[in-house]
């Protein structure tokens, strides 16, 4: 090995030694916590900075100084971090959207703090703890990740840390500590954050953004690893590092060599490209869907004050108004995370990106150096901007199909980071650029007005995503992404148009700033100035055009009228407490306003009180759910149970059919319509009148234009209608699955499973835990693709197609953990199935409304916070809305009481006995007896047992068995 090539090798293994600090830390505090921690480069930041004020600033001994940053302060950052705002986010539930936010808050906060305390210049005085031989480093990290290891592995606090991460609620009923577990992950992680920086400051620029950046771009190496295992963090760090140095030998002519010297000056942000982009998503962990909550209104003329507080720059001058300019520009680059994450609910960290390629290519286009088109003026160069720069929002948007939470941030942040260094960071492709103004609009105040303008159609186009079907579908996928899938949303095409969109916007945005500056600076697009932008957008609003207007104006206005830092250090104050005020500073204020009137304690006068008395008193003495099935509901489910037992069963085995009295002369679909109990919806309820005779059969009716059998013949008012009587003719199947075959790693959960579903028949799936119910189940909706064998509907082969594709067949589906969208109203819930579904009925949502006892004041209530039993019946209704031909419903009866089953027993023998075939999986067995018309018993994979409820639910050991 020559000397030069053996420097080189020496020279990539001190980069790759720090940078495989960066991964251990990283892996460590994600294995104890579940948070891929944003502000360890921040951290690091901060402890250089803190070591070279000890040394150089107080004269004090480099071990001292050394000792209290990296044994006291760095350690102290991270438990500090976990105790007030981690810690509260775990026990919300660790969203990770909000976890994402906070770590980003954390970043902010330290980036502004440390530019307040220290200034935004770069000091190249930092002291030296390690000599540049990186053989000493080197040392280190092979002594941190071997002792690392060890713990992990052979301690019992390695094996709390794995019980911990593997199911953190079941290691606390085991008697762990996950507290102090993640205080002790955070400590270490800190700890290594801070050891990086005190190792690289003395050989980079240590400044409050450019170091915090380079050690978040060897993320990689955590990625790469797969945030578990540290011998592979290691490995990967040393070898990127050497081939960075290597790459340096290299000089080809021409364009190649531009590139090659960029490729090794960056090797680190090529390895986050490809782990971000290339290499599978981090987990199933980061794919849940977001917790959202109730919109919050807009107060009473909020958007008239907006509008007067942005015309009133047009009577400022000098200085004011120059800076003023800078206000719109940004507000339409923030109304991009609007669209994209606020009301498309899709992490995006790259959006400075987009905007800085709009400012580059509007210079560009105007100065005539874009390849292959003509100089153009002004105004047209940034329209064409715009075009150029819209279909790259693909570049985030395609990630966006297959990756959620933190995989999508990480794509979307590398390539932030990727545009930064290989477009904006390059010669060739920024010197000597200068950007002017519209010709006309050279004056700041003409400027601002067309920038008013231009924000206006941003508004509008903004808006106009946000509201109708493309808004409610959008507000779906953000809520929860599968829901959505199986409302009928196209899911892969409305992500891209969120992206494409939000591209388009920020370049627009991106394009006005640079001529309000009147040059293309690259510092104003950085990838740092990016998770500023995206968290003051989150914590301001992310579904707000007015909270993106009031964050442009604050970023703006603080940067300008204050310290260098403060605006985000304010940002990041208000990020870090999404756990403990989720809604943002709106919500808390309203909340803390609330408290402030319920001080004054409200009492009953002595009238009120015996009222309340007597309520009281009635409430007691009346029947829990005694809703009878005669003019104003259903009756108990407890009654019919008694009935079903002195009845005559037929043939299927269960009591007499939808709309026919049977023995017992219970009636089970009343003529005055199915009511659902009103006691389960806590204030609102649903009773029957002149205006309800008849809506279920009415609705049913109408909807598929089947004529009631009871109207239709009165004469058999007293038979019992049987779709699947011997006499009768055979029904044609409709949805069938052939010989299917599944498997989870080495588990085979479907074994040839064969299966039949009919027109107008229920169709019932029991069996134990781990039977393959579930996945027999996602397979037919399309969520699941089986690895052998067919699942046809009609005679068409659909095995292959996606959930949202046969919705709008016609096979719609419920969830056993409920699938609404909690930022919609009842109404809107429902709408979403009906726009999306097999058949665009005008009256669909009202009939669906109607029949589901959700046509009250409920139905412009949000779905959130709203009774388990009543958001199951909107899931329903939902799913009813879309014309459905095949209804498959997981676990229906799951949170619902007694009357309300009874209720949605009527419900479903009603929507069976118009045509539609239903798919039940059920665990209450009773329920299953009652209703369906077929009953399959599976066990481990397989189909064991099939026939009529009578048949096999009386089979020895089916009851005994969990179903």
């Amino acid at each position: 090995m020559s000397t030069f090539t053996y420097d080189l090798t020496l020279a990539g293994l001190s980069v790759g030694s720090a940078a495989a600090l960066t991964g251990i830390g990283l892996i460590v505090t994600y294995r104890a916590t579940g948070v891929l921690n944003f502000a360890h480069g921040a951290i690091a930041m901060v402890c250089a900075f803190a070591l070279r004020q000890c040394v150089v600033g107080w004269g004090w001994p480099l071990w001292l100084g050394a000792m209290v940053t990296l044994l006291f302060l760095a350690p102290g950052i991270g438990v500090v971090l976990e105790r007030f705002v981690f810690r509260p986010l775990s026990v919300l539930g660790g969203d990770p959207a909000q976890t994402l936010v906070a770590s980003i808050g954390v970043f902010v906060l330290l980036v502004g703090g440390a530019a307040l305390v220290w200034g935004q210049g770069s000091r190249d005085d930092a002291p030296e703890l390690v000599s540049a031989d990186p053989w000493g480093q080197l040392a280190v990290v092979l002594v941190l990740a071997t002792g690392v290891g060890a713990v992990i592995r052979w301690t019992r606090f390695g094996r709390e840390l794995r019980a911990v991460v593997d199911d953190r609620q079941l290691a606390v009923l085991g008697g762990v500590d996950a507290d102090r577990v993640a205080a002790a992950g955070w400590a270490f992680g800190s700890f290594t954050a801070g050891l990086t920086g005190v190792l690289l400051a003395p050989y980079v620029r240590l400044d409050p953004y450019g170091l915090p950046l380079l050690v978040m771009e060897v993320v990689a190496i955590a990625v790469a690893a797969r945030m578990r295992s540290l011998p592979v963090a290691v490995v990967v760090a040393l070898g990127i590092g050497v081939g960075q140095s290597q790459l340096t030998r290299l000089h080809p002519a021409g364009w190649r060599g531009q590139l090659v010297q960029a490729v090794g000056a960056n090797l680190f942000v090529v390895a986050l490209l490809v782990a971000a982009l290339v290499l599978p998503g981090l987990g199933s962990r980061d794919a849940l869907p977001r917790t959202a909550t109730a919109r919050v209104a807009t107060p009473p003329g909020a958007w008239i004050v907006a509008g007067v507080l942005f015309l009133l720059p047009l009577g400022f001058a000098g200085s004011d108004l120059h800076t003023s300019v800078q206000v719109p520009a940004l507000g339409v680059v923030l109304l991009s995370l609007v669209v994209v994450t606020g009301r498309g609910g899709q992490l995006s960290l790259g959006q400075a990106a987009y905007a800085g390629l709009g400012a580059l290519f509007t210079a560009l286009l105007a100065a005539g150096r874009f390849p292959l088109l003509p100089r153009l003026p002004e105004l047209a160069a940034l329209a064409l901007a715009v075009l150029l720069v819209a279909p790259l929002g693909l570049l985030t948007g395609w990630p966006a199909i297959s990756r959620h939470g933190l995989s999508l941030a990480l794509a979307t942040f590398a390539v932030g980071v990727g545009v930064s260094r290989f477009v904006f960071a390059q010669p060739y492709a920024t010197s000597g650029l200068s950007l002017g103004r519209p010709s006309g609009f050279d004056g700041d105040r003409a400027y601002y007005a067309l920038e008013l303008a231009l924000l206006a159609a941003a508004l509008l186009t903004t808006h106009t995503l946000r509201r109708g079907r493309t808004g409610r579908a959008l507000a779906a996928l953000r809520d929860h992404e599968q829901g959505a899938s199986a409302a009928g949303v196209q899911v892969p095409p409305l992500k891209l148009l969120a992206f494409v969109t939000g591209a388009a916007l920020a370049a627009l945005g991106g394009g006005m700033l640079g001529m309000g500056l009147r040059a293309f600076d690259p510092s104003a697009y950085d990838p740092v100035r990016g998770l500023l932008w995206f968290a003051a957008v989150v914590v301001l609003g992310a579904d707000s055009t007015l909270g993106a207007l009031a964050a442009a104006a604050l970023l703006v206005g603080l940067d300008a009228g204050a310290r260098g830092g403060v605006a985000a250090a304010l940002i990041g104050v208000l990020a870090v407490g999404v756990g403990r005020f989720p809604g943002g500073p709106y919500e808390a204020l309203r909340v803390a306003a609330g408290r402030l009137r319920l001080g004054r304690r409200v009492r009953l006068t002595p009238l009120g009180v015996r009222v309340r008395r007597k309520l009281r008193v009635v409430g007691v003495a009346a029947p829990t759910g005694s809703t009878t099935a005669g003019d104003g509901g259903v009756a108990p489910r407890a009654e019919r149970d008694a009935g079903r037992a002195s009845a005559a069963r037929n043939p299927r085995g269960r009591s007499a059919g939808t709309g026919r009295r049977g023995e017992a002369g219970t009636t089970a679909v009343p003529r005055t319509g199915v009511v659902f109990p009103a006691g389960s919806d806590a204030g609102w309820e649903q009773s029957t009148g002149p205006r309800q005779q008849g809506d279920a059969k009415a609705t049913a009716a109408t909807h598929k234009g089947v004529a009631d059998p009871a109207e239709s013949d009165p004469g058999q008012q007293g038979d019992a209608v049987e779709p699947s009587h011997r006499d009768a003719a055979p029904i044609p199947p409709l949805l069938t699955a052939h010989t299917l075959h599944a498997r989870y790693g080495g588990f085979t959960a479907l074994d040839g499973v064969d299966l039949v579903v009919r027109a107008g028949q229920v169709t019932a799936v029991v069996g134990p835990n781990g039977a393959g119910k579930s996945t027999l189940f996602h397979c037919l909706a399309g969520t699941v693709r089986p690895a052998r064998g067919q699942v046809r509907f009609g005679g068409r082969d659909i095995t292959r197609l996606p959930a949202h594709a046969r919705t709008r067949l016609g096979i719609a589906r419920t969830f056993q953990q409920l699938a609404v969208f909690p930022s919609l109203t009842v109404a809107e819930n429902v709408r979403v199935g009906a726009e999306q579904g097999r058949v665009a009925e005008p009256g669909s949502v009202e009939r669906a409304l109607r029949l589901f006892g959700l046509d009250g004041d409920v139905r412009s209530l949000p779905a959130a916070g709203l009774p388990t039993g009543t958001l199951r019946r909107v899931e329903l209704a939902r799913a009813f809305a879309g014309s459905p031909r095949v209804l498959l419903l997981d676990e229906p009866a799951a949170g619902l009481d007694t009357a309300e089953v009874a209720a949605l027993t009527l419900v479903l023998r009603a929507l069976a006995a118009e045509g539609t075939a239903l798919l039940v999986v059920e665990h209450d067995l009773d329920l299953v007896a009652d209703l369906a018309d077929v009953v399959h018993v599976m066990s481990a994979g397989r189909i064991v047992s099939s026939g009529p409820p009578g048949h096999v639910l009386d089979t020895p050991g089916t009851r005994e068995a969990p179903a």
